[in-house]
């Protein structure tokens, strides 16, 4: 099949080159016509900054100052509609017959083309026939939110496709509406291109075989199908990518700004003046009368040293004169930080008053009138643009006129409530004007920004404090009274709380805020909650011993279930405790999870419960759902004195630490009425501690020299733990026999010697009874006389003999026999 399209003259060529024929357009009005000549396949086509060659059939090069997509087309120039484009309105409204909307088109504007700003539908539309899958890219502008802006595309595919561009506008009468606006429409998939695109007015191409055209730089200009940029004249001035040069017009106070330098240490920072950029006005060019000499104004001159303003509420000024954010619970007033007191919380936020330099959270951005045909707007303070940096959450952004000025408008203040948590941006924009223009207007407009205040900001600085309403939660940024003091009420006065008390987060104000622990419970370094150390002393029954029991063997958390549950289908369940009753600061909770829903609630506390249902698949975990917690807080522990019987046996077991926590029989979900939860917990430990009363010792006979004592348990033993058994002794001891023999030979002993001393003292009494009666009878004879010495009383010979027993030494059973052998008789 041969496709022929008609061209001037008298050639006839294929729009898709299986074959390149010529004809005459007449009969026997052309002569010498060419052969035909066999084209390439359809699917063929060109790179980028090629186009193919009708007669060649071969691709070649773009020359200088055009460009070629390849296979793309591209529409960069609206000064007129381009083939392929069609326009037209319609009334939507059907009851609306009278409306005329013929007249309702796109229209072309140079750079860009324009939408309607009518109630009527306009349409945009462009049919292309694809070789292969394609795709379409454009440029929009979409500045007033009253009109509906829609493009329709399916996906471009080989074949005929149909691009659509609709508008609607819906703005009440008399309110003035923004077109929209489209540029740098570009097509790729199409088979071929046949010529190459001339560069548009403002860019050029100086190599061939270019894929695009680049901008002219700031102060150049260029026509159609330009290889070069042509530079402007010294009193003119052009932006990049322009068309042409404009003149120059003379520099007002609108064209400079100032800006400080960081303050020095002293305090001090410098004026200084800027020309906004890219400078567009001329100093030696006269014009409107702005100064006394009725010329253009000059740059003021910088340097100028001024007092630096002071800091930003919630600022502090460093050693450096530089501002720096207060610490996280204090504020300032620009000058100094300043813990808040006790009793009160931060008002945390931004408040920027003083403008000595942009803050770190801000920037502001110039936008250039891309789609504009007028002059470029100056005035660094006209299109100031304020955005935070931060991004929220979902890196998404959207857009929403919270508020409109428009027109001269005096100082005021506005506020707006931001009602979410989340990440929010603020944009402020100003624009001269909301019509196009070809020339300069509302120049000397400016808007000012004085005060920008941002409350409950995260992560934000404080310039004040406030009194904490009572019952703040612990995400509040109340100043806490120190560790077990509560404050008085209305005062901002901490005092102390009486020991062994603990103060509730969400209630600290008051005395009655300090909770007393419970029985045989402390509280814990930070008084926050009550604890126990695993350890409790009690009283026997019969006010005897003290019974101390230790379980802290018991301190890790023990999950047990109840018997199996059955619903109305047959579904068998559980239903789960995990229980940690006891333990010091950092002990480990009891936790009960759920793994069925997205939420995975955790519970955390003393006593938890779920409900479990066991999976039939092997080395599945069990499905844990609906975790609710007991008990959450520990109120004390009280206990009563019951024998307990530990078996002798169980002892012997190193490892011997099973613990059985058993439900009640009447109520076996763990509950009755749903309040009260009632464990019998079984194990030895419940058991007291073991002391020295537990246990006995027995000595045994003596048998060599050895005796041993050996100690039991009490039967039946009811104590576990404490003390252990002490070690059998053993001792050296002597048998009867030998004490009998010692017994004998001592009495014999003591026999002889009280023989000895008996006759001692005998012989010494008859010696005194012999001289009494002579003495007695010498005195007899001589009355009225005194008695003579004893001397006289002893016979001749007596002296002697007497001398001889008590004067000379000798042994005593010597003197014994000398006296038996010299015993005279008696005289009367």
């Amino acid at each position: 099949t041969v496709l022929f399209c008609i061209f001037s003259g008298c050639i006839l060529y294929s729009s898709t080159p299986t074959m390149t024929v010529a004809v005459p357009n007449k009969p026997d009005t052309c002569t010498g016509l060419p052969d035909p000549v066999k084209g390439t396949q359809c699917t063929f086509s060109c790179s980028e900054g090629e186009f193919l060659d009708m007669r060649s059939q071969e691709c070649q090069k773009c020359s200088g100052g055009t460009y070629s997509l390849g296979t793309g087309v591209a529409f960069d120039e609206w000064d007129s509609m381009p083939a392929g484009f069609i326009s037209h309105g319609m009334n939507m409204n059907i009851a609306d017959i009278y409306t005329n909307c013929s007249n309702s088109t796109w229209i072309p504007k140079g750079d860009y083309i324009a939408s309607n700003i009518d109630e009527c539908t306009s349409t945009l539309s462009y049919a292309v026939s694809l070789k292969k899958a394609g795709t379409v890219s454009f440029e929009y502008f979409y500045p007033d939110n009253t009109i509906f802006f829609e493009f329709y595309v399916s996906v471009l595919n080989r074949g005929n496709n149909v691009l659509y561009w609709r508008t609607t506008s819906f703005a009440l009468v008399g309110s003035a509406v923004k077109p929209v606006l489209l540029r740098n429409i570009a097509i790729s998939g199409v088979a071929y291109t046949s010529e190459c695109f001339h560069c548009k007015p403002g860019t050029y191409s100086a190599k061939p075989g270019s894929a695009h055209c680049t901008p002219c730089p700031a102060d150049s200009y260029s026509n159609k199908g330009a290889t070069v940029c042509q530079q402007c004249e010294v009193d003119k001035y052009a932006e990049a990518g322009s068309g042409s040069c404009k003149r120059r017009p003379a520099c007002t106070t609108s064209d400079y700004f100032y800006t400080h330098t960081p303050c020095d240490s002293k305090g001090q920072t410098q004026l200084m003046y800027k020309w906004i950029e890219p400078k567009i006005c001329s100093e030696i060019v006269e014009g409107t009368v702005d100064n006394s000499t009725g010329g253009s104004v000059k740059l003021p001159a910088s340097g100028q040293m001024e007092t630096c303003p002071p800091c930003n509420p919630g600022f502090s000024v460093t050693n450096t004169s530089g501002c720096e954010p207060c610490p996280h619970g204090s504020y300032s007033n620009g000058t100094a930080c300043a813990e808040c007191p006790v009793g009160t919380e931060p008002v945390v936020g931004f408040e920027y008053k003083w403008w000595n330099k942009m803050p770190d959270n801000m920037r502001s951005s110039v936008y250039s009138r891309e789609y504009s045909d007028s002059a470029r707007s100056t005035g660094k303070g006209l299109d100031y643009l304020f955005r935070s940096t931060e991004a929220n959450q979902a890196n998404e952004r959207t857009n929403d006129l919270v508020e409109h000025w428009s027109g001269t408008t005096r100082k005021q203040s506005y506020s707006y409530l931001v009602k979410s948590n989340s990440t929010v941006s603020f944009t402020w924009g100003f624009q001269r004007t909301q019509a196009y223009s070809e020339v300069r207007q509302y120049s000397s407009d400016f808007a000012k920004m004085y005060t920008v205040q941002i409350t409950n900001v995260v992560g934000g600085v404080a310039s004040q404090c406030r009194h904490c309403a009572l019952g703040s939660g612990s995400a509040s940024e109340c100043v806490p009274c120190p560790p077990a003091h509560y404050m008085v009420n209305g005062t901002g006065v901490c005092k102390s709380c009486p020991p062994n008390t603990f103060i509730r987060a969400d209630q600290t104000v008051g005395e009655a805020a300090c909770i007393h622990c419970g029985p045989n419970t402390h509280s814990n370094k930070a008084h926050s909650a009550c604890v126990s150390d695993c350890r409790l002393d009690l009283q026997s029954t019969g006010g005897g011993e003290v019974l101390q029991y230790d379980f802290t063997p018991l301190a890790n958390i023990t999950s047990f279930q109840s018997s199996p549950r059955f619903t109305s289908k047959g579904l068998r369940y559980f239903h789960q405790f995990r229980v940690g009753l006891c333990g010091e600061e950092g002990r480990e909770v009891a936790v009960c999870v759920d793994n069925v829903t997205e939420s995975r609630k955790e519970v955390r506390g003393y006593a938890c419960q779920s409900t479990v249902v066991p999976s039939e698949v092997r080395g599945q975990s069990v499905v844990s759902s609906q975790p609710f917690t007991i008990g959450d807080t520990l109120i004390g522990k009280r206990s009563s004195f019951t024998p307990c019987r530990a078996p002798t046996v169980a002892r012997r077991i190193l490892t011997f630490d099973s613990v059985f926590v058993l439900l009640s029989s009447k109520c076996s979900e763990g509950t009755c009425d749903g309040c009260s939860f009632h464990f019998l917990w079984r194990s030895l430990y419940a058991c007291p501690l073991c002391t020295e009363s537990h246990y006995r010792e027995i000595v045994s006979a003596c048998i060599q020299g050895i005796q041993r004592t050996t100690y039991v348990w009490q039967q039946p033993l009811q104590c576990t733990g404490g003390v252990s058994l002490p070690a059998q002794t053993v001792s050296a001891c002597v048998t009867l026999d030998f004490w009998l023999k010692v017994g004998v030979s001592t009495g014999t002993v003591a026999a002889i010697l009280l023989i000895s001393i008996s006759c001692y003292f005998w012989k010494r009494t008859r010696k005194l009874e012999y001289k009494y009666s002579k003495l007695m009878m010498t005195a007899g004879d001589k009355e009225c006389e005194l008695p003579a010495a004893d001397s006289c009383a002893i016979m001749e010979g007596e002296d002697a003999e007497d001398d001889l027993i008590y004067l000379t030494k000798k042994s005593f059973f010597t003197k014994i026999k000398s006296f038996s052998r010299e015993v005279r008789p008696k005289r009367w």
